[in-house]
């Protein structure tokens, strides 16, 4: 049987940041240039976001309370507190989301219980403890004991697929496995204030947020949902960009390089990153846009105007991770699940959507780019009959198609 992800669940905190709002708070912090302002304003304005979440309730306007850590919301005064205050408050606010994001996933699967769980695998590059999340994991959700346990750590932005390639790997060799991919970012407690155009332009995208997809090789039953085949995945690294994206430990948290010519670099590089991804398909020959759905990590409005417009693709077609980047922002390895997320959701809307590809691809340090080719199988009974179709007629590798 091919390997699928039966679901994709996510939690976010109950903290809303309005962007227009985050915005007037940055600008009017003291120390600030009139470029940084200027920058500020830039940033905020252009990036297509509405709202974010955080998992600090004190980063609210309508927040009250007595010796605030972050943020004074009487005075709009951002602190900058150090990177062993700040990873205090992840080890004790991120395991809540991945435990509920990793519930509903089960949940959502209701053919499979805590007890058919035989792997998790946590993602996270904005925090560390342990025992870590997935240790809590197979604690909160009752999970065997010898559950098998990794954890991905400081990966960036990309780290969700290193993850379920991972997962799509376990099954591959354990045919019975069921496994757990948990992405949690809290981003948000990196923000400081400042006149870098690298740490403005973090400030601007980057949110908290959780997913949770479970993988597995197991028959889909009757009351299954739609879900993605697994087919292939591939690692490109850009000939340049190490400088211009890179993610690193301050005393005052922890520092995002984003570089303004990321953009650049993906709309140069991206067709050369997709080949070696559609070279396994032999059945690619035509345009890009042929391929249904495009599940592209929301970097930030420039990378997907860039995406979008190198591959010639449609609007409709960049619309999930449009809509992911304005209601919930950047919220790193956990991003493009979301948007995996809507895909899916709207595929299980139309009757024909079973066989329809999904190409997806997340960016991150290095520059790193990772690539994913799926398939959607579609809810209940006729997933399997699908499944069993698509076994029979897999496509072998072959060479390249462009």
């Amino acid at each position: 049987m091919p390997v699928m992800i039966r679901t994709i669940q996510t939690a976010v905190p109950p903290t809303i940041l309005y962007q227009d709002q985050a915005r007037d708070v940055f600008a009017a912090q003291p120390g600030l240039t009139r470029l940084g302002q200027r920058l500020i304003a830039t940033s905020f304005n252009s990036s297509a976001i509405a709202t974010r979440r955080t998992a600090m309730p004190e980063m609210s306007l309508d927040a009250t309370v007595e010796d605030p850590v972050f943020f004074d919301a009487e005075t709009r005064q951002l602190f900058s507190p150090s990177t062993k205050v700040r990873n205090e408050v992840f080890a004790r606010e991120a395991g809540p989301m991945f435990i509920e994001s990793a519930r509903k996933a089960l949940e959502a699967t209701p053919d499979l219980t805590a007890a058919d769980v035989t792997h998790v695998i946590t993602v996270s590059c904005t925090g560390f403890y342990n025992p870590g999340p997935d240790y809590q994991i197979v604690r909160a959700l009752g999970l065997n004991p010898s559950t098998k346990r990794s954890h991905f750590g400081f990966m960036g932005c990309y780290a969700a697929f290193p993850a379920v390639r991972a997962a799509k790997s376990f099954c591959e060799a354990e045919p019975d496995a069921v496994v757990l991919v948990v992405c949690a970012e809290l981003c948000s407690l990196h923000v400081r204030s400042s006149n870098d155009p690298d740490t403005i332009m973090g400030s601007a995208l980057f949110a908290d947020g959780a997913a949770a997809a479970l993988v597995t090789a197991r028959p889909a039953g009757p009351e299954a949902q739609p879900g993605l085949q697994l087919d292939f995945f591939e690692t490109v690294l850009t000939p340049v960009g190490e400088d211009a994206m890179a993610w690193n430990i301050g005393d005052e948290g922890f520092e995002m390089v984003l570089g303004s010519y990321v953009p650049h670099i993906i709309d140069d590089h991206i067709v050369g990153a997709l080949d070696p991804l559609l070279a396994n398909d032999p059945k690619f020959e035509g345009t890009y846009a042929e391929i249904e759905h495009w599940g592209i990590h929301p970097g930030g409005r420039a990378i997907l105007d860039r995406v979008e417009k190198r591959l010639g693709l449609r609007e409709d077609q960049l619309a999930p991770a449009r809509r992911v980047l304005h209601d919930y922002g950047n919220m790193s390895s956990a991003t493009v699940l979301f948007v995996l997320k809507d895909i899916l959701e709207g595929a299980g809307s139309e009757p024909d959507a079973g066989g329809q590809r999904v190409c997806s691809m997340a960016f991150g340090p290095g520059l790193t780019v990772e690539t994913a080719l799926m398939t959607v199988v579609p809810a209940g009974p006729a997933a399997a009959a699908e499944d069993d179709a698509r076994e029979a007629a897999a496509p072998v590798a072959a060479g390249p198609t462009r």
